[in-house]
């Protein structure tokens, strides 16, 4: 069992991409937190992107639905829960265009057992806490896509107040899982915080996000597939500085508040997948990869575009002004660091020597 004078609190999903990275950053900088990751791991969940935490006392794992509220009531019990970071979503917006019950399932519904769980742990009614847990705090992670699109102007950003307009069923499942946790704010004084990121990319990546599938691709010398005409803009932040957000954002955030979290970082995807392929053409030319074909000489010349995706937003960026200037918090890694650390994982993962 843990230490019971550690502080427990409960993560939700993080087997994934952006909660196998927080893990190992969170234990490693805060050692009077015992952590309970709940966890179903679906196709993007994976126990081995958590390998280096398996053995921590402090760490414990627990396979289960976010949507089973009996479950969720027996962790809460079980190990006296002081606080909630959930990052458990379905987030693959073409799966949501096939398939979005699904999303609404986990993302809507799940999110609502877990805080109204936390509530009724917590609170002896609205407005009012159990004195044991007075400090306790419900951490919700969301994403710039449930603000819809941006133009083009590079003055027009999402900010904290930027009205929502979700255009897939990923974020409108996104933006319903955030009006719930606002409205148990409002409603019953729950202390609150949401944080809404942009593009992150980074180790541990599922191999259908983007940046890992250009990687992968060009390595087998395949077709690197871009939508559309590849002009759509992101902005990109890397996955440790968002982790670093969420930190912030959880011990020092102000209730009720929302932060946006992103990385300045605006790229389209032909500039990433051009920015990739030339850091590849560096370190492992196609004339060294077995199989490849020899008339080939960058990676480049494997760039194939794509029917575009059913309603491709066209423009993403964030305006972290909020979270620098009055949490603090600041992006350690620009796009071009970022970047080479990020195929460098990967190719490391795949099995490449450097």
């Amino acid at each position: 069992m843990f230490n019971n004078n550690n502080k427990t609190i409960l993560l939700t999903g993080t087997a994934g991409f952006i909660g196998s990275n927080f893990v190992p950053y969170f234990l490693e900088k805060y050692p009077d937190y015992n952590l309970v990751n709940l966890d179903l791991l679906t196709y993007a969940g994976n126990l081995e992107n958590l390998t280096e935490c398996e053995q921590n006392p402090r760490y414990k794992f627990i396979k289960g639905d976010i949507c089973n509220r009996e479950l969720v009531e027996f962790i809460f019990n079980e190990y006296d829960i002081r606080g909630v970071i959930h990052f458990a979503a379905e987030s693959h917006v073409d799966n949501s265009i096939k398939n979005p019950g699904v999303f609404v399932q986990t993302n809507v519904n799940g999110t609502y057992t877990l805080v109204d769980v936390a509530k009724n742990y917590w609170m002896e009614k609205p407005f009012v806490y159990k004195e044991a847990y007075k400090n306790c705090r419900f951490h919700h992670i969301s994403t710039d896509e449930v603000y819809g699109t941006l133009t083009l102007d590079p003055n027009d950003l999402f900010t904290e107040t930027t009205p929502y307009m979700p255009n897939s069923p990923y974020s409108a499942s996104k933006a319903s899982s955030d009006m719930i946790i606002r409205a148990y704010h409002e409603t019953y004084g729950l202390n609150t915080v949401i944080t809404n990121c942009s593009n992150n990319y980074g180790p541990k990546q599922h191999d259908e996000k983007l940046i890992p599938t250009i990687i992968r691709n060009a390595l087998k010398g395949n077709p690197i597939p871009i939508y559309g005409d590849g002009k759509n803009i992101r902005d990109w932040l890397y996955v440790l500085d968002h982790c670093k957000g969420i930190d912030i954002v959880y011990h020092t955030g102000k209730t009720g508040d929302t932060y946006n979290i992103g990385g300045r970082n605006e790229r389209t995807n032909l500039q990433i997948v051009d920015r990739i392929c030339t850091i590849l053409d560096e370190k492992v030319p196609l004339s060294s990869l077995r199989g490849t074909k020899q008339s080939i000489k960058s990676y480049k010349e494997l760039i194939t575009f794509v029917e575009d995706r059913a309603g491709h937003d066209r423009r993403y960026a964030i305006d972290a002004t909020k979270l620098e200037n009055e949490l603090g918090w600041k992006a350690d890694e620009n796009f071009d660091s970022g970047i080479v650390k990020t195929v460098e994982w990967y190719l490391n993962k795949y099995g490449i020597k450097l």
